[in-house]
């Protein structure tokens, strides 16, 4: 298989897209040939060498994917080949294969495309577990998220919405809080211009936020419980502003306040497992009903993850004083794939999509199986008389000789 590694931390120049050994499964585990990962702040921050991952997983980068489960560890039953799913992944997602524990594993949500849906489970499941499983968020509560129009944040406006909570958001520029606002967001707080804190009593009567979703860490710390109305609770789930700093003990006391901190990637399996089933059980179904709705930027080939790394990076610090950097509400940028040969990439296989390669744009009508002494190959009608010339083999499903 082919896989985006790294011989040591560095730039995005680091990132290089090889040849590398394919995955076995573990008894209880599933291989998916991927059909799109997609890129997490998380990933820039195991290329600079500050966010290792968990002892035993893939040094690749990647938390999550959508594909196809090729094969099936010895514990398995074959009936989940050739189904079409998505992963929540410790790592290994920048790769055209990976394997996962099945309990990790989740359905394509009905009438979401392959390829979105590789950008699902990692804001999906870190939501749902903070907001409901960490925070307890209740219907008529007020939640603050700092990073509005982050990954993490726009997911949690639509979740929180669908909680029946009011949501307030802090953002860097008016045009990405105008964005928060379309996906339903009620309290906009450019922190460039305003502070929280003020705006948020104001617009509570004094009371504050019942919970604060907090990408910021140590910088925000003070001023966060100052924002939390008695009995609220803070869930910090990033460092964005440092990792230490000082904490006033009679604040939290005399408000009867709570402080978590959490880390979705290194939770036990079994954990998250159960976080998995949750959010197919119940966010799933707001997505098919079109009250959660997926973001995605842009979908860039995955051999290029170091200049999506670099996209993303800009868009998490351009604003409205930056019109040369667009507004991306949220920065997961699915990375497909290259489906050989490369001169004939589309971005799903079962899709007859317009590609552009190198500013010239190019129909694929549709793929045609034709048979080949080496198994099934593929043509592209309407686009090349000539087969692609690359092998593929029958399990169910087609994989991928590599």
């Amino acid at each position: 298989m082919f896989a985006i590694t790294q011989a040591k931390p560095g730039g995005p120049e680091t990132l290089q897209w090889e040849k590398v050994a394919d995955p076995t499964p573990a008894p209880n585990e599933v291989v998916i040939e991927v059909a799109a990962s997609a890129v997490n702040r998380a990933d820039i921050l195991q290329r600079e060498g500050n966010y290792p991952p968990p002892p035993g997983e893939s040094n690749i980068l990647g938390l999550e994917c959508s594909g196809t489960i090729t094969s099936v560890g010895a514990a398995l039953t074959l009936d989940r080949i050739g189904e079409r799913v998505t992963a929540l992944l410790a790592g290994g997602g920048y790769a055209t294969r990976v394997a996962v524990p099945i309990g990790q594993v989740m359905s394509v949500p009905e009438g979401v495309d392959i390829v979105t849906a590789g950008a699902l489970p990692e804001v999906a499941c870190t939501v749902w577990s903070n907001l409901v499983h960490v925070a307890h968020l209740r219907e008529g509560e007020t939640l603050l998220i700092h990073g509005g129009g982050s990954g993490i944040g726009t997911m949690a406006i639509q979740i929180a919405r669908a909680l029946g909570a009011q949501v307030a958001v802090t953002a860097g520029s008016q045009r990405k809080l105008d964005a928060c606002a379309a996906l339903g967001a009620d309290i906009l707080i450019n922190y460039n211009e305003q502070d929280f804190v003020e705006v948020i009593k104001d617009e509570t009567a004094g009371r504050g936020a019942h919970v604060i979703l907090d990408n910021m860490g140590a910088k925000y710390l003070m001023k966060n419980i100052d924002a939390l109305a008695r009995n609220g609770r803070q869930v910090t789930i990033g460092m964005q502003g440092g990792v230490k700093g000082e904490l006033d003990i009679s604040a939290m006391l005399r408000k009867n306040v709570g402080i978590f901190a959490t880390s979705l990637r290194g939770r036990p399996d079994s954990e998250k497992a159960t976080i998995c089933r949750e959010v197919e059980k119940h966010v799933w179904p707001w997505i098919e009903a079109g009250v959660v709705k997926p973001v995605v930027d842009r979908v860039m080939p995955m051999p290029e993850a170091g200049a999506a790394q670099t996209s993303v990076w800009k868009t998490a610090t351009s604003s409205a004083s930056s019109p040369s950097k667009p507004l991306t509400p949220n920065p997961l940028t699915p990375l497909t794939p290259p489906h050989f040969p490369p001169a004939l990439w589309p971005i799903d296989r079962q899709s007859a999509r317009p590609w552009r390669k190198d500013g010239h744009l190019a129909t694929l009508v549709h793929w045609v199986p034709c048979e080949s002494t080496y198994g099934l190959t593929w043509s592209v009608r309407g686009a090349s008389s000539a087969s692609a010339g690359f092998s593929w083999r029958w399990k169910k499903s087609l994989t991928r000789n590599s």
